[in-house]
């Protein structure tokens, strides 16, 4: 197949490019945001994969980039949670309106196939059981407790402490900041496409990824790659809260891999069809933990856990990944030990 591969020279991207190199054509759009790409030196890409630098939301780097191929593997976007509102018109411009540009494009182009980069974020807070009340939507984290230490959302009805677990693909969407409502926005907008054209759509709700290659220095970039730079200069990672937030780490190279499943099963799907899917280890583990595996593997100083926090932040989010696993075959390779080792010894992304 020859593949398109947007954001390809990005971190997740790059990743999945190098990957697909080995068995297919692949083309890379990249736009080199400085927020990603702060030297704006070419990307380094493998042998035979084409390079068109350009933004998603020019009708005309799209078109080019479309001649020809037989798929789309959508990776660009503006990631993070971003500073504060002020960042709204750029992620909405990034993320939705460089959205619709593309699909509109491969609707005209007749390109109907489309694995799309979603994110856990889509979810809010994750699932929560009150030992009275069964499963419910927890209440909102109110500043008063966050700033007495109070980190654990409680039940909305009795208010006593709620026990956290899988969340799967069929939860409700609750978007708790700009980025995660563009990521949303940009599953409406593929399921719009796939329905309009005889599209079909594989979503990837990717969960907390990390690996060799994350940007340094940078708010937009995850937890890890924050804690990765600390650790660098030779800083302890500050740690957010009291660290017991779960979360679920996957390595990019695992993410990558279930790009290339979804792309082998896209075009069996029905004309229509959107199918969304989550992208996590199976490891929960809490940031804290993480912190500290990090911080042992690379030999830095321990982790401090600061009490700050941010309300836009969530509590508890970890995958059930068992449709993933059962529908396409995927299986995540690398453990979190493993992982961490690796990534503490590797360079980031300057």
């Amino acid at each position: 197949m020859r593949i398109l591969v947007t954001g390809g020279a990005g971190f997740i991207g790059s990743a999945i490019v190098r990957a697909l190199a080995q068995e297919h054509e692949v083309r890379v759009v990249d736009a080199l945001l400085p927020a990603v790409h702060p030297s704006g030196a070419a990307p380094v890409l493998p042998g035979g994969v084409e390079f068109l630098p350009g933004d998603v939301r020019d009708r005309a780097v799209v078109e080019k980039a479309l001649d020809g191929v037989d798929a789309v593997c959508h990776q660009a976007a503006m990631v993070g949670l971003g500073l504060d509102l002020d960042d709204a018109p750029d992620y909405v411009g990034c993320n939705d309106l460089g959205t619709a540009v593309l699909l509109a494009a491969m609707a005209r182009a007749g390109v109907r196939n489309l694995v799309l980069a979603g994110s856990m974020v889509v979810y809010g807070e994750g699932r929560y059981v009150c030992p009275e009340h069964g499963p419910v939507a927890p209440a909102a984290r109110r500043p008063a407790d966050l700033d007495a230490g109070s980190f654990e959302p409680p039940c909305p009805i009795c208010g006593a402490a709620l026990r956290p677990g899988l969340v799967g693909e069929d939860a409700p969407a609750d978007p708790r900041n700009v980025y995660a409502a563009t990521k949303l926005a940009q599953e409406h907008l593929a399921a719009a496409w796939a329905r309009g054209c005889g599209g079909r759509v594989l979503t990837l709700r990717y969960h907390n990824v990390y690996g060799p290659g994350m940007p340094r220095d940078t708010p937009y970039a995850g937890v890890a790659s924050l804690f990765r730079s600390a650790l660098a200069r030779g800083e302890a990672p500050r740690v957010f809260e009291d660290g017991g937030q779960r979360r679920d780490f996957v390595h990019v190279d695992d993410v990558a891999a279930a790009n290339l499943a979804a792309l082998a099963a896209v075009g069996a799907r029905p004309p229509g069809d959107a199918r969304v899917y989550n992208v996590g280890s199976g490891e929960v583990r809490s940031v804290g933990e993480m912190a500290a595996a990090l911080a042992a593997a690379y030999g830095g100083p321990a982790p401090v856990v600061t009490g700050e926090y941010r309300l836009g932040d969530v509590r508890h989010v970890t995958a059930d990944s068992s449709r993933l696993r059962a529908e396409l075959g995927w299986r995540p390779r690398v453990s979190f030990a493993a992982g961490m080792a690796e990534f503490a010894a590797a360079p980031l992304r300057g």
